[in-house]
């Protein structure tokens, strides 16, 4: 194990009328929303996203811990496909009194770099807003968190959104070498 030092910026958009999109996508990205019987596809994909970063949430989790996350009351986890090949993954999480999280957003590493990160993370926000609680609240606030330990692209993609930071803390993890 290795001790590493991050910092973790919550971010938030209270409003759908503060995204700001990102530009077109260099070729038409799908999205698809995915459910339980899709467990090895979501956890492969998290692994190729998280990989790069050194992610350690989910990394050891089993099929079971997989599927009891995923069976939670208003979870949605998204796939964005590019001509059929897995681009990235988005996770939506809806809770209590109209708030959405987006707790997991990345692109794969084949997709990262190449003009896809503005648009995919447009469509995850544009879906946070859209999505229908089960207490049937509107969505009133959408919001995330990202580690310094995350793709150097990631907070200005967040704020360039449209996100806010919130709060922001600092951590030391150890996680593995």
């Amino acid at each position: 194990m290795v001790l590493v030092e991050e910092t973790v910026t919550y971010l938030e958009m209270t409003s759908a009328d503060q995204l700001v999109p990102g530009r077109p996508p260099p070729a038409p990205l799908t999205m698809e929303r995915l459910d339980r019987a899709s467990v090895p596809l979501l956890r492969s994909t998290y692994a190729r996203i998280g990989a790069p970063h050194r992610w350690v949430g989910r990394s050891a989790w089993s099929d079971a811990q997989w599927d009891q996350w995923l069976s939670r009351p208003g979870m949605q986890p998204w796939i964005g496909r590019v001509d059929g090949e897995v681009a990235g993954m988005v996770e939506l999480e809806l809770q209590s009194g109209g708030d959405v999280e987006i707790v997991v957003f990345g692109l794969v590493p084949e997709f990262v770099g190449r003009g896809f990160g503005s648009h995919f993370l447009t469509v995850g926000a544009r879906l946070a807003w859209e999505a229908e609680h089960p207490d049937k609240a509107p969505t009133r606030r959408v919001w995330l968190h990202t580690s310094s330990r995350d793709h150097p692209s990631a907070g200005p993609n967040y704020e360039r959104r449209g996100f806010r930071a919130f709060r922001s803390e600092h951590r030391r993890r150890d996680i593995p070498g």
